[in-house]
């Protein structure tokens, strides 16, 4: 098989699919807390995006990154695009639109979570400053269209941006200018891999209205507070959304693997080369009629690699990934994974988050999927709005945390990073909507100047 990873073994059968998945399940022990985060990058000298060559470019940024800390270059073709720390798992890449991305190491707990975002923004902003290159914790761009975005030198994206203008209305907006927070945690076996996909799924709305930090884009207010979230219901149906067959009896990773195996392609990696196969089915793929690669038969690897490519409002790889938030400020971060460990990693309020969903039906979800973007913490739900859910839901990851029983130094547990939320829930509103007041009030209809007031 030329040109294949060699070191990735050929799919045999569909039980190599799902073991793919499967062989993430660890002891409760070892669950760690992941935690990546997309900020937006710009110049001051004038405001404009940044470009990746140039004295002043992202090229620049990672290579001086890469003196500060050891880290070490990957690359794309000849283009360094990003740094792995190779003593620990984790790194930093690019996104289409030069987002500069911090993949966190699993920690054990949220303090370390913490310490490694502290320490991640005190390098970047070090290196960057003498660049002019500054950092914005929004969840879209708030002035740049996305022909006024340079786009950065990875293959993929070239392939992905491709593909969207022929799926969706927005996904090269997606691509080029929204910005995310994500959270990835462990399971124990497939039944608790279902409980938390379930109770992920149904609140991860929740998580979109609490966190909601985009109502801005083209230099006006979109009518919508999480903007971004919005952005993702017009990228790609294929793709995307609820995953309705996750409450389904008799779900688990098997079922998962037909939905994923029906998802279609964007591209198979040969040689260390983008082999464009978006639209193909990797159906087709294991039964080797991938008409740009015929006769070839998929390894792990090229599995692995298109289970990367799905984005629903929760992954399943190894872990769960949960994909329902804004980019924020620095402590916004680190609350969101405050937000999902309090929930899913004590088991009382595992399964007090249940009782909190398991009635809601999927006509419930969908509901709250569309209208959140536009009405967050106000959307009518359950004769009320889901702002009653919302508080309830950080009240039970509190209770979590607390129990959980993980201190720091000065002997706090990790309540202390629900900070943003508990001002979110006491004041009703969220970050969006107190950008928004500024906008209607002291910067008159002008948003230049949250690039100044949101800069992390």
């Amino acid at each position: 098989m030329a040109g294949a990873d060699t070191s990735s073994p050929l799919i045999e059968s569909r039980a190599d699919l799902i073991e793919a998945m499967e062989r993430g399940a660890k002891p409760a022990d070892q669950w760690r807390i992941g935690t990546e985060h997309e900020k937006h990058v710009f110049h001051t000298d004038p405001l404009r995006p940044v470009a990746y060559e140039g004295e002043n470019g992202i090229r620049a940024l990672i290579e001086g990154i890469e003196k500060e800390t050891g880290w070490h270059p990957f690359y794309d073709g000849e283009n360094p695009i990003g740094l792995r720390n190779n003593e620990v798992a984790g790194g930093i890449s690019l996104e289409p639109g030069g987002q500069f991305e911090l993949s966190g190491s699993p920690m054990a707990d949220l303090h370390g979570t913490s310490a490694e975002l502290a320490e991640h923004l005190r390098v970047s902003k070090k290196v960057a400053a003498p660049l002019d290159i500054h950092f914005l914790g929004l969840g879209v761009t708030p002035l740049w269209a996305v022909d006024q975005i340079k786009s950065m030198p990875k293959s993929r994206y070239a392939i992905m941006t491709d593909y969207m203008g022929k799926v969706g209305t927005l996904g090269t907006s997606m691509m080029y200018r929204s910005a995310t927070v994500q959270t990835n945690l462990d399971f124990s076996s497939e039944a608790d891999m279902v409980r938390k996909l379930r109770v992920s799924l149904a609140l991860q709305p929740v998580a979109t209205a609490l966190f909601a930090n985009s109502p801005f884009a083209d230099g006006r207010d979109t009518g919508y507070l999480s903007f971004r979230s919005h952005i993702w219901l017009n990228t790609d149906d294929a793709r995307t959304g609820m995953l309705p067959f996750v409450f389904e009896d008799g779900f688990g990773f098997e079922r998962y693997a037909d939905y994923a195996l029906d998802v279609p392609m964007y591209f198979v990696i040969r040689d260390k080369r983008y082999i464009n196969v978006a639209g193909e089915s990797f159906r087709d793929f294991l039964a080797g009629n991938l008409p740009q690669l015929p006769g070839e038969k998929p390894t792990i690897k090229d599995w692995e690699d298109h289970l990367s490519t799905i984005f629903p409002e929760v992954r399943l790889k190894q872990f769960l990934e949960m994909r329902g938030a804004d980019m924020g400020d620095a402590a916004q971060v680190v609350a969101l994974s405050a937000f999902w460990t309090g929930l899913l990693y004590d088991e009382i309020s595992l399964e007090a988050a249940w009782e909190l969903v398991k009635n809601w039906t999927q006509e419930d979800r969908d509901y709250l999927r569309r209208e959140v973007p536009r009405l967050g913490l106000a959307t009518p739900f359950d004769r009320s709005s889901i702002f009653d859910a919302a508080a309830q839901a950080v009240g039970i990851a509190e209770a979590g945390l607390v129990r959980r029983n993980r201190l720091d130094e000065k002997g706090r547990d990790e309540t202390i990073y629900l900070a943003p939320l508990e001002e979110t829930v006491r004041t009703g509103k969220s970050p969006a909507e107190r950008w928004l007041e500024k906008f209607r009030g002291p910067w008159n209809g002008d948003v230049t100047p949250i690039f100044k007031e949101a800069e992390l």
